[in-house]
């Protein structure tokens, strides 16, 4: 199932985990410590995932041999239990790693929910978002995806302090799901009369969409609580309250939505995204006790992780967790994309491999 050479590069990789939680500057930074620790339980159970089945092979193979040269009845008889077990072992790690490999397969195919916040850099971090946004959505439609707002909340100068939205179309979740983390943008705001650089950024997180089949939310678990919907500068649209406001008591997760006209479709559209989400929490869990929680060059899709800057004055893209820049940022921004969101996947499929 695996070559010599991927075990050899596995356990290296171990020993500069195991060097680096001996790092001051990681043991004593608790975000730090963890993505290490994460980065090497996941190893170290590819590992043994890895070595229990060339034991098992081993020993399937010697007691096949100890059956053929036998003479004993009782004896042979003894092995072929042996043997029978040790096949029943192979068969259920097998299935293990298969149901693990087609979970993922399965999510790849699901449509996406994409949030973007605007984070440190005030009103210029809401235009990044904006801009984020335009980039998604342009690139859904060259793909011949639907993309449709959820939620919004809109800036008087044009930005976004948070945008919802959905892409529906065939593999969105596989080529988006790596564009979660905190994306940042270096450039000369437009009311920046120095010409100063400006550093501001934006979060995204990408989760696949939930069905009620997904998730079973228990609706004595939920607070819903309604009020009116708001546009730029807080003021009210509607007079009816038709925004809706739902708390998932056991996760403390919160949803809002507003942007529809009634307070049935907010409602479920809020409980689309809490699906999505608790999905997306679910599926996080799953992967730390496995060994394919955390790739090595690709890593995880936590929101407080900075993956990209967005550098304007030299036209650069770059994405830090391959160390690679693109040198067409404007083109990047207005939807071209496919040759960053493929990369990634051409990286992830290949760590994915045996």
């Amino acid at each position: 199932m695996n070559s010599k050479k991927n075990v050899q590069e596995l356990k290296k990789k171990i020993q500069e985990l195991e060097s680096k939680l001996k790092d001051p500057s990681v043991y004593n930074t608790p975000e730090k410590l963890k993505q290490v620790s994460q980065e090497y339980n996941q190893a170290k159970d590819k590992l043994r995932n890895i070595e229990g089945m060339k034991e098992l092979e081993k020993r399937i193979k010697s007691t096949k041999g100890m059956i053929e040269n036998e003479e004993d009845p009782d004896m042979i008889k003894m092995a072929e239990k042996e043997l029978e077990q040790l096949q029943a072992q192979k068969q259920n790690l097998e299935q293990k790693i298969r149901k693990e490999k087609h979970q993922d397969a399965e999510l790849d195919k699901k449509n996406v929910i994409m949030e973007i916040r605007a984070g440190a850099g005030g009103d210029e971090s809401t235009l990044f978002a904006k801009d984020l946004f335009r980039m998604y959505s342009r690139f859904a439609e060259e793909k011949g995806w639907k993309c449709k707002i959820i939620n919004s909340h809109p800036t008087d100068i044009g930005g976004f302090k948070e945008i919802i939205f959905e892409v529906q179309g065939k593999g969105a979740y596989a080529l988006l799901k790596n564009e979660s983390g905190v994306h940042r943008v270096q450039r000369v705001p437009e009311t920046e009369k120095s010409g100063r650089v400006h550093t501001s950024a934006s979060s995204v997180v990408v989760l696949p969409k939930a069905k009620p089949v997904d998730i079973k939310i228990n609706p004595k678990d939920l607070k819903i609580d309604t009020f009116r919907s708001s546009g730029p500068g807080g003021q009210n649209l509607q007079k009816n309250d038709t925004a809706v406001r739902i708390t998932h008591q056991p996760t403390n997760t919160v949803v809002a939505c507003q942007d529809e006209r009634s307070q049935p479709q907010n409602k479920e559209k809020a409980l689309e995204i809490l699906r999505s989400r608790l999905l997306a929490e679910k599926q996080r869990k799953k992967r730390e006790k496995r060994e394919e929680k955390r790739l090595s060059h690709i890593k995880s899709g936590d929101r407080s992780e900075k993956i990209r800057t967005y550098n304007f004055p030299q036209n650069r893209l770059t994405d830090h967790r391959i160390n690679k820049s693109w040198h067409n940022l404007e083109a990047i921004l207005e939807g071209n994309l496919n040759n960053v969101v493929e990369k990634l996947r051409e990286i992830e499929l290949n760590e994915l491999k045996d």
